[in-house]
């Protein structure tokens, strides 16, 4: 399921990837902080449900909505992406970018030293 979604669409998603299934209102609630009208937050729950992301089960007066698009998929896909658009589809030279700007930790370098090894170990 290769499923674009815009980052406005994304907010949505990630109340829905920590709480399903959940009514317009409670996303509403949710997304309190994008200060997003109701119409907005429905318009991009109908472009989410066009786009066959997530789901929606009538409950009385109400839709539930729920996602398809698994949390996994979509930052797979994300990342590809980034990865193609950036750095030609490598990994190496992301994490050069970021050790030339200075912003790994030396936990993070011991994440990524750690990560290796379990490759090489292939685990």
């Amino acid at each position: 399921m290769d499923i674009h979604i815009s980052e406005a669409e994304a907010l949505v998603m990630q109340v829905l990837w920590q709480q399903h299934p959940q009514g317009a209102d409670e996303i509403c609630s949710a997304l309190a902080e994008q200060q997003w009208q109701a119409a907005t937050v429905k318009t991009l729950l109908n472009r989410l449900l066009n786009k066959g992301a997530i789901s929606a089960v009538k409950d009385g007066r109400r839709y539930l909505y729920a996602p398809l698009l698994k949390r996994e998929q979509w930052l797979a896909s994300e990342s590809k992406g980034f990865l193609d658009r950036m750095f030609n589809g490598k990994v190496a030279p992301l994490v050069a970018h970021f050790s030339r700007q200075r912003k790994l930790s030396k936990s993070d370098i011991a994440e990524l030293k750690r990560l290796i090894e379990d490759m090489e170990d292939g685990k």
